[in-house]
């Protein structure tokens, strides 16, 4: 790499002087000043001497984006450097915008897949499939390769072509296909219906450019269906653009409502936002499902509905995400994605976690100390708290599913059954006559047969590790006899296991194969049938009476 390239690098770094600078002369840090010009002087002459004397040949790019994010990952989880190779995936994030042939693709064993080719884009237009497998991208390879790496080659710029060599199941040799890409806009409303004659289901999957317009269009539509009561699904959202969640909660709550504040050391960058627009509708029943994956965005919308009483959140406590991020321009096109600020909701509370690192293994929020949490109150007087997430007023737990169910899932054996039995069946009945009865689940018990399947249960590798401690302790021989007549009880069979929890297998493999023939529209549909949290909703929002007493409760539970 040259010199003039390696600078370029450097002065990514230096870029972000220049605001720590304004922010102490305006705190009249004037002491600072040495700090900084003495540890940038350390800086460039220590690389400049590593890359002098160092015993092997060094990347000098590579060493100042690691020490980009080294200082970086020091601060908080949300502030990145965002090189020129990465912005039109954070476009991406943010717009929803790509250009490219609008298709899921993902790593199977050492296949690329197409996973799923999205409904009216050029990979569906140019008749690619599910399950079809992608051997080369204009004209090289995708051996050995990563899908960051293919999925970037088969982006590009609106109205070029991009070849793709695919091998399909039944079909003896490879096909070649040309697509036109386009300018893809994934709509941030996947799915929208009615649940009952009267409750009405909208799902949000981020926060993009006009995605409150989105959810409006949606609501309005189901009005005309009847709709009398929403339930806004906002599970696994993982935030996106502020305004959006401010529009949003506009659609429900008065104009001039204090929606969200945002404080940071910038004062003048401080500022209330507050509903400016007439609602579309402040007074229908409304319940919001949330779980660990709702962030950001979709703690603001939810925190709303539960500070100013206009809804009923309901799942599990959402990730805790309360930072607000800026980007700033930097040079050679790259960014920096800077936390400039906290957010605040109506009752004055902020919901990001205390503790970036105290989390669970599913990136909840762990465990917090009572010493730490502040009482908040609702605009009815109803108690709320900080120190990490949104608390749902009805809380479930979070859906855990039996090894066999998880486990097929993971190996993509329900995706590979789906694949054949698409190419075998050409059509089904719509999404709420089909059903995977006995004939379809037996012949998925024989299909599987063939395949290499099996899992370890919980209980097999608690077992597991209960013989290695004891074999250490010289302890086993004592128990030898009890331990073998335990394991065996607890030994899983996948027979026995594909009858006991059928109900499940059943329910997963029905969304895999409607998405074969009605897409992602068809899967959620299908999904929701049997989801323990909509149905839950369900029964609040039919229920006026307990719905009134949830917003009206006082109770104190954390």
């Amino acid at each position: 790499m040259t010199f003039q390239k390696t600078w370029r690098k450097i002065r990514s770094v230096l870029v972000i002087v220049p605001l720590i600078m304004l922010s102490l002369l305006t705190s009249s840090y004037v002491d600072s000043y040495f700090e900084i010009s003495k540890n940038l002087d350390i800086f460039i002459t220590l690389f400049k001497e590593l890359n002098l004397y160092y015993v092997d040949e060094t990347q000098p790019g590579q060493l100042v984006e690691k020490g980009i994010e080294g200082m970086l990952e020091s601060l908080d989880p949300y502030t990145n450097y965002i090189p020129e190779t990465d912005i039109e995936d954070y476009r991406f994030m943010t717009t929803g915008q790509y250009g490219g042939i609008g298709a899921l693709i993902r790593k199977k064993d050492s296949l690329v897949v197409v996973a799923e080719p999205y409904e009216n884009f050029p990979a569906m237009k140019a008749g690619l499939l599910a399950g079809d497998i992608i051997l080369e991208v204009n004209g090289k390879s995708t051996e050995g390769k990563s899908t960051e790496d293919i999925s970037s080659v088969l982006k590009g710029q609106p109205q070029t072509e991009v070849k793709v060599k695919i091998q399909r199941y039944g079909e003896t040799k490879p096909m070649d296909v040309t697509i036109t890409r386009e300018e893809i806009k994934i709509n941030s409303v996947p799915y929208s219906g009615m649940l009952n004659e009267e409750v009405g289901y909208v799902n949000l999957s981020s926060f993009t450019d006009n995605c409150s317009q989105d959810v409006r269009a949606a609501i309005e539509e189901l009005k005309t269906k009847g709709m009398k009561k929403l339930v806004l699904d906002l599970r696994g959202n993982p935030g996106g653009l502020l305004k959006e969640a401010v529009e949003l909660s506009n659609l429900f709550v008065s104009k001039g409502e204090l929606i969200v504040s945002t404080k940071g050391k910038v004062e003048e960058w401080n500022k209330d936002y507050k509903a400016m627009q007439t609602p579309l509708d402040k007074e229908m029943p409304l319940a919001v499902l949330v779980n660990s994956g709702s962030a950001s965005a979709s703690e603001i919308v939810s925190g709303v509905i539960q500070d100013l009483d206009r809804g009923v959140i309901i799942g599990q406590r959402t990730f805790g995400k309360g930072l607000v991020q800026t980007t700033r321009p930097l040079s050679y096109n790259s960014q920096l994605k800077v936390t400039t600020a906290k957010y605040y909701i109506p009752s004055g509370r902020c919901i990001q976690a205390l503790d970036y690192s105290n989390r669970n293994e599913d990136g909840s929020v762990g465990k917090v100390p009572d010493s730490l949490i502040t009482r908040y109150e609702t605009k009815a007087g109803r108690p709320v708290f900080d120190g990490g997430g949104i608390n749902p007023d009805v809380k479930m737990e979070p859906r855990k599913l039996s090894e066999v169910a998880f486990n097929l899932g993971m190996k993509m054996l329900y995706f590979d059954f789906a694949t054949e039995f698409y190419h075998r069946n050409k059509e089904i009945p719509s999404v709420n006559d089909f059903r995977v009865n006995d004939e379809i689940y037996a012949e998925f018990k024989t299909w599987l047969e063939s395949k290499d399947f099996d899992y370890t249960t919980d209980s097999e590798k608690m077992m597991e590790k209960l013989k290695e401690v004891a074999d250490e302790e010289k302890y086993f021989s004592r128990i030898e006899t009890e331990y073998t007549a335990l394991l065996n009880q607890v030994k899983h069979n996948k027979e026995h296991d594909l009858e006991e929890f059928s109900s499940e297998v059943k329910e997963l493999l029905r969304g895999e194969l409607v998405s074969r023939y009605y897409h992602q529209k068809g899967r959620i549909q299908a999904m929701l049938e049997d989801d323990t949290e909509v149905l839950k909703a369900l029964k609040i929002l039919d229920d006026t009476a307990e719905y009134n007493r949830i917003l009206s409760d006082k109770g104190l539970e954390k």
